[in-house]
């Protein structure tokens, strides 16, 4: 069964983390004692965020919506208007939950839809669904009262939720995988999913890492030292990796990187090869796409290594500085860096192909659940900075959605507060598959935490600090 075409190439990777060193779940950064707190999964570092939540975007290259030219691709996103507004904290989660945390108001962290299925995971590990049909709550997907869920994962190979979670049972140290139909989460038939990996211990620092481009998942055991990879689609053991030669891990920079490569399809070797590194460099960041290797250490030239015919290409330290992240276009060919807000893209050939004129990020972090890439790799929509002005001449702590195009980077179209035609779509009388919309648009633009935008349905989904999800439509 096909999946939504909003469906990215996604690599997604979760990993546990060091029982004794978790975080509080309001972010105060307290340890999970007796009080039943949440550890939280490792928080990205700079140069690794990528590594713990990495969108890879992959698809054909196809015409703008409805088949018409580039040009018309502004149409999609006229006339924008508040729509519908979804509220993920319940007054009577005390009944059904007994985390104190999981009890409480939090901001919404990611957003996932599929088949007219709204899913909006908060911070504090609560998950609900929501019928955007029926504009109803279907159901919180947290089946236990003591489960934390740390991420989503939508499997359009068999068109089904896969929800990673930890339990206070096991004192939040251990990843547990989840797999549920869509249709049964639509019926509210959770119970009619099934757990997935559990011949794995995923404790601290084990790690899951689902790889939508190739079809793959790995995990990581390192009670056992092993790294296994699965079939996505049926979820079948294909072929393990051991880590027999790593012992220990001492922090320091050698003369070279020895380096691996194994088929996806197999695990057999296919080159095994040493990358010479600059002496007592930090690494910035290595990363593999394809045959391409992108190495960078502090302060030295980024290199662009082809794996297959050695050729090396180098790009200057004053042109190229080390990003936060990256994104990967598959069938472009080219790679998205994050740096201080701003965004660009390149190609292998280390040339700078596009800048953006209006598309400044809101979040520092630039975590890739605040933007969106059609799968037609035409588009990138964003929450940004705005420049709205209150009344006094201050700047307001309100973003707008930047819908930009990722080839010339210029901004097509805006959802800003101070656009004087947007406004929230008025109720029909007697309608009764329209939620309550309570916010204004100023409010429901302000602090933005996580987007997504749905091409079937034309669609872009917000949540904010408050737990509440905003529809966005025209």
């Amino acid at each position: 069964m096909d999946g939504p075409k909003r469906q990215l190439r996604v690599r997604l990777r979760v990993t546990a983390r060091r029982r004794g060193a978790g975080d509080g779940a309001d972010g105060s950064g307290s340890g999970a004692g007796a009080g039943g707190r949440k550890r939280r999964l490792d928080v990205p570092a700079l140069n690794s965020a990528v590594k713990l939540q990495r969108r890879e975007i992959g698809g054909r290259q196809l015409a703008a919506r409805g088949g018409g030219p580039a040009a018309a691709v502004p149409e999609r996103f006229r006339n924008m208007r508040l729509q519908e507004e979804f509220d993920t904290y319940d007054d009577d989660a005390h009944l059904f939950v007994k985390l104190q945390f999981l009890r409480r108001r939090s901001k919404i962290m990611e957003i996932v839809a599929a088949k007219d299925i709204i899913f909006a995971l908060a911070h504090s590990g609560l998950c609900a669904a929501f019928n955007r049909v029926t504009n109803k709550r279907i159901a919180f997907l947290n089946l236990s009262p003591d489960e934390v869920i740390r991420s989503l994962f939508y499997n359009k190979n068999n068109d089904s939720l896969i929800t990673v979670s930890v339990y206070a049972s096991d004192n939040f140290s251990t990843l547990k995988c989840r797999t549920t139909p869509i249709e049964y989460i639509r019926r509210n038939q959770l119970d009619a999913g099934f757990p997935l990996f559990e011949s794995e211990s995923l404790k601290w620092p084990g790690f899951v890492e689902f790889d939508d481009v190739n079809g793959k998942v790995l995990t990581y055991s390192a009670q056992d030292g092993i790294y296994k990879v699965f079939d996505l689609k049926n979820y079948s053991f294909l072929y393990s990796i051991p880590d027999e030669n790593v012992q220990e891990i001492k922090i320091r920079t050698p003369s070279y990187v020895p380096l691996k490569i194994l088929s996806i399809e197999d695990g057999k070797p296919l080159k095994f090869f040493k990358h010479l590194l600059h002496k007592n460099k930090k690494i910035d960041f290595i990363e593999q796409f394809n045959e391409k290797l992108l190495v960078k250490q502090e302060d030295e030239n980024f290199q662009i290594l082809d794996v297959r015919t050695s050729e090396l290409i180098e790009v200057s330290v004053s042109k190229f500085m080390t990003p936060s992240a990256f994104i990967f276009l598959y069938e472009n060919n080219l790679f998205l860096t994050f740096r201080n807000r701003t965004i660009a893209v390149w190609n292998f050939r280390g040339e700078l192909v596009t800048s953006f004129e209006d598309h400044l990020l809101w979040h520092h972090d630039c975590s890739t659940n605040n933007i969106y890439i059609t799968s037609d790799q035409d588009l990138i929509i964003s929450y940004c900075k705005s420049e709205a002005v209150a009344e006094d001449g201050t700047v307001t702590p309100i973003g707008s959605i930047n819908m930009s195009e990722i080839m010339t980077g210029k901004c097509i179209a805006k959802i800003s507060a101070s656009d004087p035609v947007l406004n929230v779509t008025p109720r029909r009388n007697g309608s009764k598959k329209r939620s309550s919309v309570w916010s204004t648009v100023p409010e429901a633009l302000e602090d933005v935490t996580a987007l997504f935008y749905d091409e079937d349905r034309n669609e872009i989904y917000t949540g904010n600090s408050q737990g509440l999800v905003h529809v966005w439509s025209n």
